[in-house]
Parts: C-alpha cells; structure tokens; sequence
C-alpha cells in the first residue's frame, strides 16, 4: 500500500467520525443493549474505500489482503458475511459521506455539470436473468455509445467537470434519462436553487420543450446538441470536448473502479456496492483537491 492512500485513509476516517459526532442520526440503525461493533462505522467506510480504489471486487480476498496487510490502520477486521451485512446496513451513511466530501471541495461550485447514465450490467445468461432477485428493477437495455444490448440497470449521473459527483441515481436500464434528472433535482431542490445561472451540459437524448422549460423554471439553463431536424444550438463547439470528458468520467467508473463488476445480487448489495465506488471516486477527489494535486480526478497514487 502506498503511503498517499495510508494519508487519504487516515483522512477519510478522520472526516467521517467527525460527521458521525455531528450526526449520529446517519449512523446504522442497531439495538441500544448489546455488543458494540469492534469494527466502528468510519472505519467500515475507509475500509470499503479502500476496497474499491484498490481493486478487490471480491470480499473475500478483499479482508485476507487487509488482514495481511492493513491491521496498522484496522485492528480488527469482520469475516466476509458481517462485513457484507455491516456494508449493506450503512448505505445511508455512505450517501451522506458522498455529499459531506463533495460539498467539502473547491469543485463543488463548479457552474457547469455533466448529466448522463451509464450501463451497470447485472447479468448474461438467461438463468441469471429468469432466477435473479434484481428481475423486475434490472432489464434488458440498450447502450448507444458501445453498440451493445445488456440486462441490469443505468448509473445516472450528475458531474462537474473536473469529474465530482454532484447527483446521481441508480434504475432499470430503460428508464427515461430525462424524467430521472427530474426526479433527481425534485428530491433536492436546493442543487438547482443554491446555483442561479447553472449550466448543465447533456448529449442530443435530453430533449422536449416541456423538459427544457421544467429546467429553466429550476434556473438551470441546458445546453445539448441540436437533433436531426433542430436548428443548430448554442454552445456546439463544446459538445464533442465534453462529451469526451463524460466518457471519461464513465471510464474511470469501469476501468478503474469497477462499476460492472460490483458482485451484487440483491437490490440492496447492488446499491451500496455502486455508492461504494462513487465513495471511492469522491473521497480521491476530495483528498487532491485537499491536497493541491493538479488532476483532482487521478486515482494513481491509490490503486496500488
């Protein structure tokens, strides 16, 4: 383990039982008489940070790496099932510790975002499919900029562009992009309200003179290149550099943190897993920025 990801632990943990203090409310729920947990909470977020920037899509070999090789930072390690269960439990924390370090760094001003949704494959074989506790939420969709068909569900994402992540929501692979960043900025009105003037960048599918005026009601102003047929529309030259900052952002997700090989199996081991790795994301930028490194999005000095 290097000794930035030794710095970044260190910080993460400091910063999440500060929360904790602040907010005991987000802690997981547990019964007031009985053992408390050796392995406290935000020690259990820095551990599965952890997890996700160094790669170990498997829990399993994830805690004998860490028993072998981490017990200066964690005295005590749970075996696989309680981790998992302990993991699952704390989804709520794990959202709240996305926002507490986004919220905690100069990008989080940014007054252009990046909206797009992104594959997380669930499945291929037609037993998976027909036997799955995800049928019924994961479905087949179909994926444009790869050409491809799959089963499971879209990581929607709200971006600045130095790649923080701003929103985002997890549904069926079909579900309407457009209706899903409307439900996004619903469920917190404040993104939109705190920003007057933002701009929000999107590809030629977040369209419709209903969706754009909804947006502008919000005060967001959207920019996306014209559809076959549309006159051509402002901001067109940014559109390609862009949308390759998207891809990118999207790349890291899946190259790099895994995104299509989170392991779950059930709604909730599918959720925490992806808020896992956007933890991951978030917690490296937050941790640069911090720091002064000048490629805030870089996972470099973690991964190995």
């Amino acid at each position: 383990m290097t000794n930035a990801l030794d710095t970044l632990a260190t910080a993460l943990y400091v910063k999440t039982d500060d929360l904790l203090k602040e907010s005991p409310h987000l802690a997981p729920w547990r019964p007031k008489v009985g053992i408390s947990p050796r392995l406290n909470d935000a020690e259990l977020v820095t551990l599965a940070v952890m997890q996700a920037l160094l790669g170990y899509t498997s829990e399993a070999r994830w805690l004998r790496h860490a028993r072998a090789h981490l017990g200066h930072l964690f005295p005590y390690l749970p075996h696989q099932p309680g981790y998992n269960k302990r993991l699952r439990a704390a989804a709520g924390l794990v959202t709240a510790v996305i926002r507490a370090l986004a919220a905690d760094t100069s990008l989080w001003t940014d007054d252009v975002w990046l909206v797009d949704s992104t594959p997380v494959e669930c499945g291929r074989s037609r037993e998976t499919v027909r036997r799955s506790d995800l049928a019924g939420w994961a479905e087949y969709g179909y994926c444009a900029s790869h050409s491809r068909y799959f089963w499971g569900l879209r990581l929607h994402l709200v971006a600045t562009l130095g790649g923080l992540p701003i929103a985002f929501a997890l549904t069926g692979a079909k579900a309407d992009e457009r209706q899903v960043l409307l439900a996004i900025l619903a469920a917190d009105p404040a993104l939109a309200s705190d920003r007057p003037g933002q701009s929000l960048i999107s590809d030629k599918n977040y369209y419709g003179a209903g969706f754009e005026a909804t947006l502008a009601g919000a005060g967001l102003t959207l920019l996306r290149p014209a559809r076959q047929g549309e006159p051509e529309r402002p901001g067109t030259r940014f559109f390609k550099p862009l949308r390759q900052v998207i891809e990118s952002i999207n790349d890291t997700f899946k190259g790099q943190l895994d995104l299509e090989r989170h392991g779950g199996h059930t709604p909730a081991g599918v959720i925490v897993r992806i808020l896992q790795r956007i933890l991951a994301l978030t917690a490296a930028i937050w941790h640069n920025d911090r720091t002064g490194q000048p490629v805030k999005r870089s996972l470099i000095a973690y991964d190995h």
